[in-house]
């Protein structure tokens, strides 16, 4: 399948707003020849397809990716492996060549790409974009500050509550409060409200959430569901219950 055909089989709303805007500029320069006659694709569904989620999140890794001033290889590695893991070789390599692409355009609205992704994609599926943020940012085993904040300003401008953010964020940063912070309660909470916390966060989490968006997703919401299970099993052996 030619990259053009793979863009318009794979992508519903994102083709349209800024993000159609930012991959149109990325097009320009990695279009292959089935595309000389002129071809448009227009998409009329909003439901989010797994070539929505995939391009949101080319854009936002691109974003964390420039953060700190550089793009390092291990960051860019961890992107590439990522998508071979989920899409298989020849789709992630055009992923890829569309990502490097994205990545050299100068400006980039957050808010705007944000904004649009908010509207369009539930809830469960924003929470995986930032699971695969966090994993970006640690790839290189250096987390700069200015990485965490531009995740945290992503994820509020998708709409994230704080605790959301804090609950992920812990999944990739140990502390001696992460299980607390994974499931969303205080480090005096009782085991009743730890078991409380557990049904409500496996439900959060489960990978059922993000079906939609294609088996290639779920591993990663696998990771998130199993973060929450070994967080509820080390409360138990400390609170011993």
């Amino acid at each position: 399948m030619g990259f053009s055909k793979w863009i318009g089989a794979t992508i519903g709303w994102s083709f349209g707003g800024p993000i159609g805007a930012i991959i149109g500029m990325a097009l320009g320069s990695v279009l292959d020849s089935s595309t000389k006659g002129g071809t448009v694709y227009t998409q009329s569904q909003t439901a989010t397809r797994s070539g929505d989620f995939e391009v949101s999140l080319l854009v936002l890794a691109s974003i964390v990716i420039k953060a700190d001033g550089k793009q390092d290889q291990r960051e860019l590695d961890f992107v590439r492996a990522q998508f071979v893991q989920m899409y298989g070789k020849e789709r992630a390599n055009k992923a890829f060549r569309l990502f490097k692409e994205i990545s050299k355009q100068p400006h980039i609205s957050t808010r705007q790409v944000c904004l649009q992704i908010r509207q369009m994609m539930d809830h469960a599926s924003r929470l995986q974009l930032l699971h695969f943020l966090f994993g970006i940012a640690k790839a290189d085993g250096h987390v700069a500050d200015a990485e965490i904040n531009v995740i945290g300003l992503i994820a509020s401008y998708l709409g994230v509550n704080a605790r959301d953010f804090e609950s992920i964020k812990a999944m990739f940063y140990k502390s001696g409060e992460s299980a607390y912070k994974i499931l969303e309660i205080d480090s005096n909470a009782t085991p009743t409200e730890i078991k409380k916390a557990y049904r409500k966060m496996a439900k959060k989490y489960h990978p059922d959430k993000v079906l939609h968006l294609g088996k290639e997703h779920q591993k990663g919401a696998e990771e998130k569901f199993r973060k929450v299970q070994e967080a509820y099993e080390h409360l138990q052996k400390e609170k011993q219950f």
